[in-house]
């Protein structure tokens, strides 16, 4: 592979490559603001200009300070060059750190900053602005300018998820890229110019389609900011753990950002996988983390007397043991929204009590697209027929029908939901049922024994998107009042069974489904959550 010298560093490149391309991938960063390495070459920030010494030396006419004369002389500098354009070359030597560099940094900083609002305190991009950032690297001087800055447009509603702040838009025209490249939807231009240019939606439009978070994800400074996470927690407080979006079946790689002190999580943001989701995840896909603390179920929960009473935790997982060991035809239910290793310990549970069937329960689908939207809304529908192996996994409709035609007397379940609805379900509750869910839903709500277990924030497993690639995902926060794991709480119900799966920790549920289905969870890997670009 063709090299080039950054900085003295061997930096390795593909043909097509840029500069800041080839940096960003060996992990080194050239100061930017414009680039995004998802979107097309802008080149109107100027942040990236670096010395390339082993080109034909270009200098340009200047007039300098001159402090002996005490005047400005005639003299040259290195014109730079922008690395987000320069294509790398076989040989190049690049300068990003030299002094030239630096000054033009530090001048390309303080022009941006001349008219920006020093309001960091109440700006939701504090801690991970690029600003800040650069600030701190290219300049630490105080602005020169003393005459009253240009006032723009604050709080700008664009539409119903983004709230716009032009006095800190820095033009870098991020969010016009990605909704013309990306979405393909032209909603965002900008108007005037100079210090007195501004995005604007389009006539008669608003930001409104399935990527207005994606939108606000790329600003690199506190222009745009989504009403969800608007003043409700400050970046340094959040700690960030890698995971996958359990929206649909792409299976988007995502950070979970959350306050360890409150064990609660924040926001989801997507964790770059070029060959999954690129850089991108959907408005839906990043609101999923409102799942993990909204319509949770946090204590047993029992049906006595055709109404449905909580009970503590421990009671309810010695009801499921009693129920399921004297199950004589027991139906076992696997959930599209359940990890691998949570199906795949329910169906050897079932298995060793003599379950006869395997049935699927999902989401009914939503509208998909060509960016990243897939047609099944549920995360793991493979991972589940993985686990299903030979046998066929029947539809709730028809584990209906057989309940009704009395061909099943028990039921286990997993997970919340399912696309009928509680009346299309009603027969589940007719037998005995139990269910293992971390959130109220049609599942949950036709069983006679509910079990609470954690949600995918709360434990660590694997999920198989629809192109079959198996990733993993990691436990972010502490499920609340002892709640355990789907696996880990389903292997306690088969100890008081009497059943031995001869599996106790997470990498011997794993060990097994390695050898039933031939293909291990992939790690996530240990690295550090990068700051949002």
């Amino acid at each position: 592979m063709p090299t080039f010298k950054l900085d003295g560093q061997e930096i390795p490149f593909e043909p097509g490559d840029t500069i800041i391309r080839a940096a960003w991938k060996k992990g080194i960063e050239i100061p930017h603001y414009c680039w995004h390495p998802g979107l097309s070459v802008a080149a109107n920030c100027r942040m990236c200009l670096v010395e390339i010494k082993s080109a034909r030396p270009m200098a340009l006419p200047i007039l300098a300070w001159d402090e002996k004369k005490k005047d400005y002389v005639e003299t040259t500098k290195t014109k730079l060059q922008p690395a987000c354009q320069m294509d790398a070359a076989e040989g190049m030597e690049v300068i990003s750190k030299g002094a030239a560099v630096e000054k033009a940094q530090a001048s390309v900083q303080e022009f941006l900053l001349l008219n920006h609002p020093v309001d960091c305190p109440i700006c939701d991009q504090a801690g991970e602005c690029k600003l800040q950032d650069y600030w701190l690297a290219h300049q630490k001087k105080l602005k020169r300018k003393e005459t009253e800055p240009v006032h723009k447009p604050k709080a700008v509603r664009f539409g119903p998820t983004i709230v716009y702040d032009a006095e800190r838009c820095i033009s870098c025209t991020r969010c016009i890229r990605f909704c013309d490249e990306v979405v393909g939807d032209h909603v965002l231009d900008m108007r005037e110019r100079g210090n007195r240019n501004e995005i604007i939606v389009s006539p008669g439009r608003e930001l409104d389609h399935d990527y207005t978070l994606m939108t606000e994800h790329v600003c690199p400074v506190g222009a745009l900011t989504s009403k969800d996470f608007r003043f409700k927690a400050r970046v340094w407080f959040l700690r960030s753990t890698p995971s996958v979006c359990t929206g649909c079946a792409t299976g988007c790689n995502s950070w979970i950002d959350y306050d360890p002190r409150y064990q609660r999580v924040y926001r989801l943001r997507p964790r770059d996988n070029e060959a999954v989701n690129k850089f991108w995840m959907c408005d839906d896909g990043m609101m999923t983390y409102k799942r993990f603390h909204e319509d949770r179920i946090l204590t047993g929960r029992a049906r006595q007397d055709g109404r449905v009473v909580e009970v503590p935790r421990k009671a309810a997982i010695e009801g499921a043991a009693k129920a399921l060991k004297v199950a004589k035809k027991l139906a076992v239910v696997l959930s599209a929204q359940a990890s691998n290793e949570d199906n795949f310990v329910l169906a050897r549970l079932g298995s060793a009590l003599g379950g006869q069937k395997l049935y699927l329960a999902a989401l009914g689908g939503w509208k998909g697209d060509k960016i990243l939207r897939h047609n099944d809304n549920n995360p793991n529908r493979a991972g589940a027929l993985t686990v299903a192996g030979a046998q066929s996994l029947g539809s709730l409709e028809e584990l209906v029908k057989a309940v009704e035609a009395r061909e099943i007397d028990t039921i286990v379940s997993i997970g919340w939901a399912a696309s009928q609805g509680v009346d299309e379900l009603a027969a589940l509750a007719s037998i005995p049922h139990v269910c293992f869910s971390s959130n109220i839903g049609p599942l949950a709500q036709v069983a006679t024994i509910v079990v609470p277990i954690a949600s995918i924030a709360e434990s660590s497993g694997a999920f198989t998107n629809a192109q079959g690639v198996v990733q993993s995902f990691k436990k972010a926060v502490t499920a609340p009042m002892g709640i355990t794991s789907g696996w880990e709480t389903l292997l306690e119900v088969a100890a008081l069974a009497g059943v031995d799966l001869s599996m106790k920790q997470l990498s011997d549920v794993r060990g097994a489904l390695a050898t039933h289905s031939s293909n291990a969870p992939t790690s996530v890997g240990d690295t550090p959550a990068p700051a949002a670009e």
